[in-house]
């Protein structure tokens, strides 16, 4: 896809301004009034975070985008969302808060951005090239849909975030708008991943993006405690539909019962995944007390637990790319 590289370059500085937004406006929204246990933080209650961190991850996905799928854009972009991830809990730990603070923020996020981007473009065009014009390889099209998927388990985990209290505007803005890019993320490595970007395949990502816009703004009107079967719909949706861009086509047609047991992976996969990670985290590996330590805010109160859902969506994620991200029959016939 030949606006792969513009698109995706333009999605990660779209999550650089957002990320920026996110540390200098709803961070000091999450912050308690002070260190005294009365006042201790509940549950989710660093919401803003965790939108923080889904939009720093939309920075390599982006990334990935832009590449293609090739491993010499992938491989740093994970490198690039790992040290992101660093300076934010320094930045977090700064308390910036402000217009000013959020321009700074965003101009030198997108330089950092610029300055990858233009490495990893001459480091492409000095290494010899051995796809054919025009062609995605298979490694890469693997790559891509697995992006895909974990762009596509993300949205879930941003359109269902809660907060202690279930009031605050800015987490429904906060969540709609990464929701939003994480859906045009999956929906574009989806088509990316394409053997052939045809006519059929550009009106499915429209209306894919379309319904699962739609079906993010249904998950954020549901009640909190009441957004579990519209989140596994959004899911099964988006999920299904990105087996249904990135798989081959033999003969110009879906071979449908592979997109049907797609389906149910779709609805029943990221709930195991997100279930299970989250578990593991709680009761194993408090790795969201330590990011609330390490950026000098208060711990949640002991009643309650300091989950990083946003980690938990990306690990997810990960094992739904490892059962869909399988765009070739060859690839999903090694499943049997």
């Amino acid at each position: 896809m030949r606006s792969a590289r513009p698109v995706g370059l333009l999605l990660s500085a779209a999550a650089v301004v957002l990320w920026a937004y996110g540390m200098t406006t709803w961070q000091p929204l999450t912050e308690p009034l002070g260190p005294w246990s009365e006042h201790l933080p509940g549950n989710n209650a660093y919401w803003a975070r965790d939108l923080r961190f889904m939009a720093i991850m939309a920075v390599p996905l982006g990334l990935v985008l832009a590449g293609r799928g090739q491993v010499r854009w992938s491989g740093p972009a994970v490198v690039l969302g790992g040290c992101w991830i660093a300076a934010d809990v320094a930045i977090d730990r700064a308390d910036l808060i402000g217009v000013d603070a959020t321009v700074r923020l965003a101009v030198a996020g997108c330089v950092v951005l610029g300055v990858v981007g233009a490495l990893l473009l001459w480091w492409e065009r000095r290494t010899p090239q051995t796809r054919e014009p025009g062609t995605t390889p298979a490694a890469d099209r693997r790559v891509l849909t697995g992006a895909a998927c974990v762009a596509g388990v993300l949205t879930l985990v941003a359109a269902g975030m809660e907060s202690p209290t279930d009031r605050e505007p800015e987490l429904n803005q906060g969540a709609l708008a990464t929701a939003a890019l994480l859906v045009v993320l999956a929906v574009g490595a989806a088509l990316a991943a394409a053997p052939a970007r045809t006519r059929v395949r550009v009106g499915l990502a429209a209306g894919l993006t379309v319904v699962a816009l739609l079906g993010v703004g249904l998950v954020r009107a549901a009640a909190p405690g009441e957004r579990l079967l519209p989140e596994a719909a959004l899911g099964a949706v988006l999920l299904t539909g990105v087996t249904l861009l990135a798989w081959d086509w033999p003969g110009g047609r879906p071979i449908w019962w592979h997109h049907a047991l797609a389906a149910l992976i779709a609805v029943v996969g990221p709930l195991v995944f997100l279930v299970a990670t989250a578990i593991t985290m709680m009761m194993m590996i408090p790795i969201g007390a330590a990011f609330t330590e390490l950026a000098g805010n208060s711990p949640i109160n002991a009643a309650d637990s300091d989950l990083l859902v946003s980690l938990a969506g990306l690990l997810s994620g990960l094992g739904m790319a490892v059962l869909l991200a399988r765009p070739s029959v060859e690839d999903r016939r090694k499943l049997r």
